[in-house]
């Protein structure tokens, strides 16, 4: 061992060669002037690319860069009814289509089972979602099914305009395209649903956008409605339950959110790995050491704070319900007021579903190089529109990444405008989405075929007996085996055999 230290000579560190520098005496600024940030803004945004989706070639690129509502497009059908970014990468969409249905195998089975019966025959659906692959063997399985569609977008950054062109090519309306802008993304709404001659009498909404502008626009349509699926706590709480509430909920919906096949899996485990996917693709941040305060502890931010927690990072948490506070505690996570930390920490994450939930104030008192991102559905939770004012530089770094500069020339890193993160800026678990669309079509399924009389005006969960069934379809997947209870211990449990095992009240965790 003497001999090997000797060698390398590990213990002399002070016979090791000087290091010389060009300039040895350089200083270096704290922040970075103003020709070095226009400097640095420049050779950042020719290094990186456009689009930071699986589909990287074919979502952002084109050479055609006119508005899709500037022109007609045409598909090999000789159908026109759609707007989408360029009808030609129809055959890429396909290809990621075909990709998603290999990891969702329990809808692709939910399809075979029931489309010799057409369940969803006669059915006029009108959905407003985030348009992906996964996203698209939902719609092929609701048209499997026996429903007609149309589709629009519920985000302007998470559509892949190849899944559009795709499902355009095979004769599905679909009105979207990525990078819409405020005003294209009421227009697509506003065209998916005015046509002449079909009136839908199903929504399938992903925030309520859908919902709330039927009900604004065509209140008369609205009556006709049969039934209303909603998968948001946004759309949820922010519309169906507040128009429940004041009487003027016309049809019955359902509260997908709050289904446990979508509160369990989509929300918690989705949001586990793809927090950190569509943090990495933007800023290249390394999460260990780095002080992270996650906004609200509901399944989204037990997801967020375990997959950094497990990363190394330092993660706080922020929020108002005293039971997932504790769950917080008991988790191992301090929580805090925003104001008590928003000076020392790294990275914001909001998971709330409310507005101004990360405000301009501590925006400004936000350290240097601080990134500021939302899991939440909706873009309210932090005032972007208070950071647009001349005081403040904005610059476009990469697709979706905005670096928003103060007058000391302190910047903070915006994400995707602060709407998702994870569907604007990278992508989401297949399986995951395989749950969700599922529940989502069974519950279409669902509200759609009721007798009358089964669903009044009002918001309704999923029944246990679905979710169970959902959860089983996906089983075969792991290879696993349920046990089945005897006829003893069923009578013992009060249970039916068959299920469903829990009473509607059981949460499978604290209700947050």
């Amino acid at each position: 061992t003497q001999g090997y230290y000797s060698k390398y000579n590990f213990h002399g560190l002070s016979s090791w060669p000087q290091i010389q520098f060009v300039e040895d005496k350089q200083e270096f600024s704290r922040f970075p002037t103003k020709a070095g940030r226009r400097s640095l803004s420049r050779s950042i945004s020719q290094s990186s690319t456009d689009s930071y989706s699986s589909a990287a070639s074919y979502t952002d690129s084109s050479d055609d860069e006119t508005s899709p509502r500037d022109k007609i497009q045409v598909n090999s059908k000789g159908t026109n009814d759609f707007c989408v970014k360029n009808i030609k990468h129809a055959e890429f969409g396909r290809r990621e289509i075909e990709i998603a249905e290999q990891d969702m195998s329990a809808l692709i089975s939910l399809r075979k089972r029931a489309q010799g019966e057409k369940p969803l025959a006669g059915a006029k659906i009108v959905g407003c979602t985030h348009i992906t692959a996964q996203t698209a063997v939902l719609i092929e399985t609701l048209v499997a099914l026996g429903a007609q569609c149309r589709w629009t977008a519920c985000n302007i950054y998470s559509t892949q305009n190849e899944v559009a062109a795709a499902l355009s090519e095979i004769g599905v309306a679909v009105f979207a395209w990525k990078g819409e802008s405020e005003d294209d993304f009421w227009w697509c709404i506003n065209k998916c649903i005015n046509m002449e001659g079909w009136q839908p009498n199903m929504i399938l909404d992903d925030g309520g956008d859908l919902t709330h502008w039927v009900y604004k626009k065509y209140p008369n349509g609205f009556k006709k409605i049969r039934g209303i699926v909603e998968e948001s706590v946004t759309g949820v709480h922010r519309w169906l339950y507040q128009l429940s509430k004041a009487g003027k909920l016309c049809v019955p919906a359902m509260n997908v959110n709050d289904s446990v096949t979508k509160q369990k899996f989509d929300n918690l485990y989705c949001c586990r790995e793809s927090i950190l996917d569509g943090l990495k693709r933007t800023t290249d941040v390394m999460f260990g050491g780095k002080q992270v305060v996650v906004c609200g502890y509901g399944e989204v931010g037990k997801g967020c704070t375990a997959a950094l927690k497990a990363m190394g990072s330092i993660v706080y948490v922020t929020e108002i319900d005293p039971i997932c506070s504790l769950q917080a505690c008991m988790d191992g996570f301090r929580v805090v007021k925003l104001n008590e930390v928003i000076r020392q920490v790294d990275i914001i994450i909001t998971c709330t579903g409310n507005k101004n939930v990360v405000t301009r104030d501590q925006l400004d008192r936000m350290k240097n190089g601080s990134i500021v991102c939302n899991m939440g559905h909706s873009n309210t939770e932090i005032d972007v529109a208070s950071l647009r004012t001349p005081e403040l530089t904005w610059e476009r770094v990469r697709s979706q990444v905005d670096h928003v500069i103060w007058p000391d020339g302190k910047r903070v890193i915006l994400l995707a405008e602060g709407r998702l993160l994870n569907l604007s800026c990278s992508t989401v678990p297949t399986f995951v989405l395989s749950i969700t669309a599922t529940t989502q079509a069974l519950a279409l399924i669902e509200l759609y075929n009721a007798p009358e009389g089964r669903y009044k005006q009002d918001v309704y969960l999923l029944p246990k007996k679905m979710d169970e069934y959902v959860a089983s379809l996906h089983l075969p997947t792991f290879d696993a085996h349920l046990t089945e209870l005897s006829d003893e211990q069923a009578k013992y449990l009060g249970l039916n055999k068959n299920g469903p095992f829990k009473p509607n009240y059981y949460r499978y965790t604290f209700p947050c």
